[in-house]
């Protein structure tokens, strides 16, 4: 039995990185033995999410290499990216009213000028603090477009992986609110698996795993199912693309570099 936190984050996050999992439990069988997935949706707050493995005592969950919530916490990081960087290239969410001002955005002193609002404790809020732009971090998931629709901010921003998702399950309840045309944001951001640190059998079998499927090119395959069609269906290509520094990004992945041709 294995038990994924999958809390937390999009709906389209929490399929296809189980997909992805399975994948590699799947690859990993004949060596390993036969397998079983529980899954726990659970959302906790921020400041609890340090506890997934120490008092929670979940197995194994996905999230960014180099999140600043987990660096106190012992674990086994999974150096295998399994959304290439999507979820680094990030689509602002806007008000329907604003929608002259961000199609007239052409220089990263204008976008620097507006406001990001940001759930408190996600990473993003130091990435962009320490590229100079403006953020307000505070409330949660939840609440973030209901403080968009009401001003509290300019903007907030999705990667490309999920803003479609996020739109249509939790922003598009809001009024006047849409997915801008214009601007793509650009960071290291993969998204990898962080094991137990007392399960160091399961996170060889995971990383053993993430090694074959894309050595035979399942996890492409993935991928391509879900945002095979992304570039196309967002116009990334087409924006104006202004690229930001992670500080807290791990070495091995700082030469991530925008490459919209690969997605």
């Amino acid at each position: 039995m294995v038990d994924l936190w999958n809390g937390n984050r999009s709906q389209i996050r929490q399929v296809y990185e189980k997909e992805v999992l399975i994948a590699v439990l799947t690859a990993t069988e004949d060596d390993y033995g036969p397998w079983e997935v529980s899954e726990t949706l659970d959302e906790y707050p921020g400041d609890e999410e340090a506890l997934v493995f120490s008092e929670r005592g979940h197995d194994l969950f996905v999230t960014i290499a180099g999140n600043q919530k987990f660096q106190e916490v012992d674990k086994i990081i999974i150096p295998k990216p399994m959304t290439k960087n999507l979820l680094g290239y990030k689509v602002l969410i806007i008000r329907e009213d604003d929608s002259v001002k961000f199609e007239n955005i052409s220089t990263l002193e204008e976008i620097k000028q507006l406001v990001n609002g940001i759930p408190l404790t996600w990473s993003d809020a130091v990435i962009f603090r320490e590229n100079g732009y403006q953020v307000v971090e505070e409330g949660d998931f939840d609440d973030i477009f209901e403080r968009l629709e009401n001003g509290l901010f300019d903007y907030t921003a999705f990667g490309a992986n999920e803003v479609l998702s996020v739109y249509e399950n939790r922003a598009s309840e809001r009024e006047g609110l849409k997915i801008d045309q214009n601007i793509l944001l650009f960071y290291q951001f993969p998204l990898v698996f962080y094991v137990n640190p007392d399960l160091p059998e399961l996170a060889e079998r995971v990383e053993e795993g993430m090694e074959r499927i894309i050595d035979n090119g399942e996890l492409d395959t993935i991928f391509n199912r879900y945002y095979g069609d992304i570039v196309e269906k967002l116009n990334l290509n087409k924006r104006i693309l202004f690229e930001l520094d992670n500080p807290l990004i791990p070495d091995e992945f700082r030469d991530l570099k925008p490459d919209l041709d690969n997605l």
